[in-house]
């Protein structure tokens, strides 16, 4: 697709940006079939999720219905239309064939910018909220939603759209639902006096009529919320450990665009500001290690196995021509969402382009994980979690071989240098491994070296080496490739 012509007027001169939004009740810590069947077995399983999941797809949204198809739709570059598709995998999703469930009319209401549409299943309908301008003012942009009682919403024919009216008439977008303790709520982003957008939340009557006097719950203030433009926009929910996550995003549509979250106890009136609480730093943000630009407008989902898995959009560059806005590649990504002891969510960084990577577990002291510092690798019981993920790829050398990248080093890879192994380039050494069974677990994975045979990736007090393995250091060259 080729971008959309430059208007005269930037989108955001109207107060505010297009953004999407998620609820979920998060899942389980398994093996996650994101990820596919280990490499260290045979490829059966579903294929791994590889990034973009989606191209050309912004502001992603992504479900897993109770019938156990992932339902997906995203922005257009266009913002013309809503497409709709599924699969039965995540990573089926990129291939799958996509419906124009709705198209916005040749002129009048609704007929400019068609943004951030969100499909949701509640009271025994489909309903997809999303933000939609008039044909004389793409930039009057207000919410509308369109429901459907067939059972499956990219076949469906659906209901004509209603307008979803808030506290003002001013520029709004960025509606999402949520159920907590018997209540249904939305959320959604409105221009704000002195800012561009900011987080209104109201509980509902019906899917399109709000039963209470909305209440803002954020502003942009800080530094990072407040780069290029005043914003903050996309809420997206999920729900852990008696607490109540909301992330949101923030800044310009270039790579200053970013992830903030709020957090409220679960028994809390949600209703009242003060039970809002806003982290100080953003917590997701562009990474020029994993060549990833202005992460953000997520939502939430669960893979196969019901772990937590983040999905949203970045591009792949810095450099924009042009408005951000009218640029084409933000592509729908998704990456696993972790945990922290205290029952915070954990993001780390974009992991960027190809495969998901994983953690590397010692099968010798399973406690500890593979973490670099740029060039060594060494073992840590709690490392940094973006320096402890590690992407395998096709080699270069025999048939079957891999090459192995940390994530915040983009083409660098894991290195033989005399004795040593160091992260550097492919050029004038040898980056390629075949990866063999486990030596001391056939369900976890050893990487013998293509250029000196017989020699594995083995921890060597702390430290990653290549070299031979004797019979009782088989452990520490087997590793636990962990999602």
């Amino acid at each position: 697709m080729t971008s959309l012509p430059q208007p005269s007027f930037s989108r955001r001169s109207f107060l505010g940006a297009g953004s999407a939004a998620a609820v979920l009740v998060a899942g389980g810590a398994t093996a996650g079939s994101l990820f596919g069947a280990s490499p260290a077995t045979a490829a059966t399983g579903p294929k791994p999720a590889l990034n973009p999941i989606v191209s050309q797809r912004a502001d992603p949204w992504l479900m897993k219905h109770t019938d156990n198809q992932y339902y997906f739709t995203g922005s257009v570059p266009e913002y013309d239309r809503i497409i709709v598709r599924s699969a039965s995998t995540i990573s089926g999703l990129g291939s799958a064939a996509e419906s124009v469930v709705w198209k916005r009319p040749a002129s009048g209401t609704m007929g400019g910018h068609i943004w951030a549409p969100e499909l949701h299943h509640f009271d025994g309908k489909w309903h997809i909220y999303f933000a939609a301008g008039d044909s004389n003012d793409v930039f009057r942009v207000r919410i509308y939603m369109i429901s459907t009682a067939s059972a499956d919403p990219a076949t469906a024919v659906w209901e004509a759209p209603v307008r979803v009216f808030t506290h003002e008439d001013t520029f709004s977008l960025d509606a999402t639902t949520f159920e907590h303790n018997g209540t249904r709520y939305l959320v959604w982003a409105q221009s704000d006096a002195g800012v561009n957008s900011s987080l209104f939340i109201a509980s509902m009557a019906t899917p399109s009529t709000l039963s209470s006097t909305p209440v803002r719950i954020a502003v942009p203030t800080l530094d990072w919320e407040t780069r290029g433009f005043r914003v903050n926009e996309g809420p997206a929910v999920i729900k852990r450990s008696g607490r109540i996550f909301l992330t949101f995003s923030a800044s310009a549509t270039d790579a200053n665009y970013c992830m903030g979250l709020l957090t409220a106890n679960a028994d809390a009136d949600l209703l009242d500001a003060a039970s809002w609480t806003k982290t100080p730093t953003p917590v997701f943000i562009t990474s020029e290690g994993s060549k990833q630009y202005g992460p953000g407008h997520n939502s939430f989902t669960v893979d196969e196995a019901g772990n937590d898995v983040l999905v949203y959009h970045a591009r792949s560059y810095r450099n924009i021509t042009g408005d951000p806005l009218y640029d084409p590649n933000r592509h729908a990504r998704v990456q696993r969402l972790y945990w922290n002891p205290d029952g915070t969510p954990q993001f780390g960084v974009p992991v960027g382009d190809g495969p998901l990577p994983y953690r590397w577990q010692s099968a010798e002291t399973p406690a500890v994980f593979l973490t670099h510092d740029g060039t060594t690798v060494t073992a840590s019981a709690a490392p940094a979690l973006a320096a402890s993920q590690f992407r395998i790829l096709p080699g270069y050398a025999k048939k079957n071989s891999v090459l192995i990248e940390p994530i915040l080093t983009k083409g660098h890879y894991f290195r033989i240098d005399g004795n040593a192994l160091v992260i550097a380039s492919t050029a004038g050494a040898s980056s390629a491994f075949l990866q063999r069974k486990g030596l001391s677990d056939s369900a976890a994975a050893s990487f013998e070296s293509v250029d000196v045979p017989g020699s594995y990736l083995c921890l060597n007090q702390g430290i990653l080496t290549v070299s031979k393995v004797a019979a009782g250091q088989k452990a520490a060259a087997t590793f636990i490739l962990a999602s």
